[in-house]
Order: structure tokens, then C-alpha cells, then sequence
């Protein structure tokens, strides 16, 4: 351990940074992006067994008993991403992360015992907090790992990762949750299972995963970062690949600091990077009032407007997480390639005027279902691309010591707005579903916030695609940082921090 007042001289960063990709960047990838599948799945599920806890033979609940699980487990997200992202950037990555899954598995696993309301929203709380502190340990790791080339596309497809939870919950929903294949009050129990036991099979894997050296160095642990991306380079080399040569000026100087005060993070916030700070809760809450908006009302929609049995509903439901799915995948790449400012902003512009073209083609009434459901396809193509990029950026474009905490605040924040307000506007929209306008208005106003969201993007995102971390954001313990070249950047025009 280094002294707080000792100077270190590392290539650690550089030296990750300069990493091929190996079969250790996939276990990066897969051990822990599966957060994003676990909460994709979570919701889902929560979605799905709503309708038979009221039923008599369950728990027997009221809908606004059902709407406040629902609820409980989105507050357990946000206490849970606030808590875990403090203890994320003094504590690990990695410790966190390994507890963060822990808490999800064992409490999600209760909740399939739960015998009456109580019993379940505490189960259900303390399971939401597991998921949202992975948000904050997960995304702080990726990116820190992650060669900087790389790191855009990474991100992103993981984020995007959500959709595939998301039909994983809706095709167990098929079984499970049918009356013919299992009783009511075992299938919606056993449903609570299917995060577990993805979460149990991804377990061993995380314990392959090491802290991340950036983390180790920036709090006096100068020598187990090198000890770690040494381990790490061995096995790039173990995978055959030939690391390139570093920089001779690649070592970047930094002092440890003590842990990051509330103050601290405010002055950082709110003084240094104030326009970091609008950027990121813009792209945050207006993609995620979007998608809660559209997402927990699809039905409603389908049912109220289209006259689609609920049974007919899920089936409705897969191409649309497949488009939202398949977006990050293939538009990730251009994140890293195009940069930064035009894919968040043209993701966000281009999928807000989609939604409002088709929002006035549903209030003429020229759609049905499946027309609706392919412009939705198309929209949230675009849209999940955008909003996947919004976590990258708060992940990305803030000092590490404080990089958890950044994501937790504004992660935090898109979900009150989002998850809280923005299903309750929209239902109350619906109606009766008698009289399409106010629906139509609530698209508009849905597809004008993303608009902003891409404008602000326009003003104010950070070109980060392929630079360090640390020449994205100086870290708070940094004496001298060296400016890293882009592959496409000329001698005399290094990114510089």
C-alpha cells in the first residue's frame, strides 16, 4: 500500500489499453454482463405474474397491491444503486460485484416463498437493491478493463443485453405461468427461480474476474495493479496474441487520494464537469421515460386500442425486444468507429422522429397490431442503441474515483422519472382506450424529450470514442496524464485530456 502523499509513476492504464482482444475480455463480457439479462428478466417476470398474485388461490392481492410490488422492487434498484456505487468506488469493483450478485440470488430465491404481501415487498426490496448496485459495480469494471477501442461496442451490447432477459422471462412466462402445465400458486413461484440459476451458473465465472488494476492504482495499490495486468497480459499471450509495443511516454503519474467526500463529488459535478453532468441526466431520464412509457403499456395498447386477447400478448412482445435487442449489437460498432457525438445524437434525433411519425399514423388510425408492432421494432432498433450509449457516457465521462457514484446518482434519478412517473402518465392516457389523442400527445411529448436528449448530445457529448479512460476524465489523484493517440489520430493531433 503507497502512502496518500507518495507520487506514483504507472503504465497500468496504457497497458490495458493496448491489450488485443482475448478469451479474457469475453469472460469479462460474459461474467458480468449478465446483470443487464438479470434485470431484463426481473421486469419481465414482475410484469408477467402481475395478474395472478390477485388471484385467490396465490397471494390473493388487490392491483394496487401489485402495482406497489412492482414499485417496491424499482425503490430497492435506486437504494441499492445509490449504497452499492458509494461502497463500489472505496471498496472494489470486484468485491462489490460479487456481493451485489449474491444479494440478488438469495433474496430473488425467497421471494418465491413468500406467504402474503409483506413478506414479498421486503424480499422483493432487498432483491431490487442486488440489481441496482450491479449496475454501478458492473459498468465501473467493463469500462475499466475494456481496451479503450473496444470499449463503445462492449458497453453497449451489453447494455442492450436487457432484451434478451426480457424474452427469456416472456417465453418461461409460457410455460410456467399456464395453469395447464403447473398450479397457480406453484408456477409463479418457480418463475422467481429462473434468475437464480442463470445468476448460480454465472457465479463461478465472476470469481475469475479480477479488480480492476485502474481501481487498485488510483487507491495506493500500485503494486497488486501491476501484479494484476501482468496476470492479465499472460493470458492474452496464453491465447496466442502478440501485445503490442507501449509507449515509452504511456506512464501517467497520480498521487492516491483518500476516499471521495459527498463535497467533493458535488464540486466535481457541479463545477468542473457541469455540462457532463446536464448531458448525462438528459440522455438518462428522457430514454428511460421513453421506455418505461412504451414498455409497461405495450399492452394495454395491444388489448385496449387493437382488441388482442392478453393471451395473444407476449407473442407481440418478442419481435419487439428482438428489435430492441439486435440494435445495440449492430449499431454498437459505429460508436467506436463514427464516434461519440454522432451516434448518440443521431440515435436519439432519428428514433424520436420515428415514434412521433408513427404516434400520428396510430391517432389517423392507419395502423393494427402488427403494423404498430414494426414501427415499434424500427423505433426501439434505433432507441435502444441510444439509450444503451446513455450508460456508457456516465460511466465514461467522469474521474474514476467517483465513477460508480456518478452512474448511481443519474441511474437513480431516469428511474423515479422513468420508472415511476412515466407508466402512470401513460396509462391514465390510455383511458378506456375509447379516444386515441391523448395517447398521441403522450408520443409526442415522449419522442420531443428524446429529442432533447439528442440535442444535448449535440452540445455537449464528449468525444471519448478511443481514448483512455483518464484522458476521457483526469482522475482526482492525477499529477500528469499523457495524452493517448486514437489508431486514426496523427502524430500532431493526440487526444488529449
Amino acid at each position: 500500500m503507497t502512502s496518500p502523499q507518495q507520487t506514483i509513476r504507472s503504465d497500468v492504464p496504457a497497458r490495458i489499453d493496448r491489450l488485443p482482444w482475448a478469451r479474457f475480455h469475453w469472460l469479462v463480457v460474459l461474467a458480468l454482463g449478465v446483470a443487464w439479462v438479470l434485470d431484463g428478466l426481473e421486469i419481465q417476470m414482475a410484469a408477467s405474474i402481475a395478474s395472478v398474485l390477485k388471484d385467490q388461490h396465490t397471494l390473493h392481492l388487490t392491483s394496487g397491491q401489485v402495482g406497489l410490488t412492482a414499485s417496491v422492487y424499482l425503490l430497492g434498484e435506486v437504494v441499492g444503486a445509490l449504497v452499492f456505487g458509494r461502497l463500489s468506488d472505496r471498496l472494489g469493483r470486484r468485491n462489490l460485484f460479487l456481493v451485489t450478485l449474491g444479494i440478488y440470488l438469495i433474496f430473488n430465491g425467497l421471494s418465491g416463498f413468500a406467504f402474503n404481501l409483506w413478506s414479498f415487498l421486503i424480499l422483493r426490496f432487498i432483491a431490487g437493491t442486488g440489481i441496482g448496485g450491479e449496475y454501478t459495480a458492473i459498468n465501473s469494471a467493463i469500462d475499466e478493463l475494456i481496451p479503450a477501442r473496444y470499449r463503445g461496442r462492449v458497453d453497449i451490447a451489453i447494455n442492450g443485453t436487457y432484451w434478451l432477459g426480457a424474452m427469456i422471462g416472456a417465453a418461461s412466462q409460457l410455460v410456467l405461468l399456464n395453469p395447464n402445465i403447473l398450479p397457480k400458486d406453484i408456477g409463479w413461484r418457480v418463475s422467481l427461480f429462473v434468475g437464480p440459476v442463470i445468476g448460480l451458473a454465472i457465479w463461478q465465472l465472476r470469481r475469475h474476474v479480477p479488480e480492476s488494476p485502474r481501481w487498485l492504482l488510483t487507491h495506493g495499490r500500485a503494486e497488486e495493479a501491476q501484479r494484476t495486468v501482468a496476470e492479465i497480459e499472460d493470458r492474452v499471450r496464453g491465447d496466442g496474441r502478440e501485445l503490442p509495443e507501449l509507449d515509452k511516454d504511456a506512464a501517467m503519474e497520480i498521487r492516491p487520494t483518500d476516499n471521495v467526500t459527498y463535497g467533493q463529488i458535488a464540486r466535481v459535478m457541479l463545477r468542473e464537469y457541469p455540462s457532463r453532468s446536464v448531458l448525462g441526466f438528459a440522455m438518462l431520464v428522457t430514454q428511460s421515460f421513453l421506455y418505461n412509457a412504451i414498455f409497461f403499456t405495450y399492452g394495454l395498447v395491444l388489448s385496449g386500442f387493437y382488441h388482442i386477447p392478453d393471451q395473444s400478448i407476449p407473442w407481440y412482445f418478442f419481435p419487439f425486444a428482438l428489435g430492441n435487442l439486435l440494435g445495440p449489437l449492430l449499431l454498437g460498432r459505429l460508436f467506436d468507429t463514427w464516434g461519440r457525438k454522432p451516434m448518440i445524437a443521431g440515435t436519439y434525433l432519428v428514433s424520436a422522429a420515428i415514434l412521433a411519425v408513427s404516434g400520428y399514423l396510430f391517432w389517423i388510425g392507419a395502423l393494427n397490431a402488427v403494423t404498430q408492432t414494426i414501427l415499434w421494432c424500427v423505433v426501439f432498433f434505433i432507441a435502444s442503441a441510444g439509450a444503451s450509449s446513455a450508460y456508457l457516457t456516465v460511466s465514461e465521462i467522469f474521474p474514476i474515483e467517483l465513477r460508480a457514484q456518478a452512474i448511481s446518482f443519474f441511474f437513480a434519478i431516469s428511474q423515479v422519472v422513468g420508472g415511476v412517473v412515466a407508466p402512470f402518465v401513460f396509462a391514465r392516457l390510455i383511458g378506456d382506450a375509447k379516444d386515441p389523442t391523448p395517447l398521441f400527445i403522450g408520443y409526442l411529448v415522449g419522442a420531443g424529450l428524446m429529442a432533447v436528449g439528442g440535442l444535448v448530445a449535440l452540445a455537449y457529448a464528449v468525444p471519448a470514442h478511443g481514448r483512455s479512460l483518464e484522458n476521457v476524465a483526469k482522475p482526482l489523484s492525477a499529477v500528469r496524464v499523457p495524452a493517448m493517440r486514437r489508431p486514426s489520430d496523427s502524430p500532431t493531433h493526440a487526444a488529449t485530456a
